[in-house]
């Protein structure tokens, strides 16, 4: 039997701080080296970016799409910054916003049910498919997903990769903290 503690926030939002606490936590247990996460606007980017500087962690971060409202939000200099520092930034196809490319219902209906565990884990499995299906996250990698609710982060999983054609390789094996 394992016992370990999951962070709950009383109400969703930005928690990057104590999100990261968290993420720092599990890659010392884990020995995980690879971090995948989303960043709208740029604000989670440059946080893990200051916080991982000099370590040997790889930030996979992952941008709304190009086209997904009003202009893309994500700064530019930002993507030259995280490559220059040995990290990828990936502007894909979001898996769960397809419905209307498709014409089917799948994808919403997906992202509803992972919404009952809330938003950001919503997120979090998505961008896993997404850097999973630009090769970025090789399928059973270890690795660790941040994601939020509106603005910064507030949910932290680890989980193994998988692409969205592969979804049965995706595993959640740990919730390191979400809202309530």
């Amino acid at each position: 039997m394992i016992r370990e503690e999951i962070v709950y926030f009383e109400e969703p939002g930005p928690h990057t701080e104590e999100v990261f606490a968290c993420v720092d936590r599990a890659l010392a247990q884990e020995g995980i080296q690879k971090i995948v996460l989303a960043s709208t606007r740029g604000d989670t980017a440059r946080y893990a970016l200051e916080h991982y500087r000099g370590q040997s962690v790889r930030l996979v971060i992952i941008p709304h799409q190009y086209g997904f409202g009003p202009g893309q939000r994500f700064p530019q200099e930002l993507v030259a910054e995280a490559h220059a520092a040995g990290h990828a930034v990936h502007f894909g196809t979001m898996l769960f916003h397809t419905g209307g490319l498709y014409g089917v219902e799948a994808p919403r209906v997906v992202a509803d049910f992972l919404r009952c565990f809330g938003q950001g884990f919503k997120v979090a499995i998505e961008i896993l498919l997404m850097a999973g299906d630009a090769g970025l996250v090789k399928t059973g990698e270890k690795v660790i997903a941040v994601a939020g609710t509106g603005r910064g982060a507030d949910t932290a999983l680890v989980a193994t990769g998988a692409t969205s054609q592969n979804l049965k390789a995706l595993h959640v094996s740990r919730i390191l903290c979400k809202p309530l």
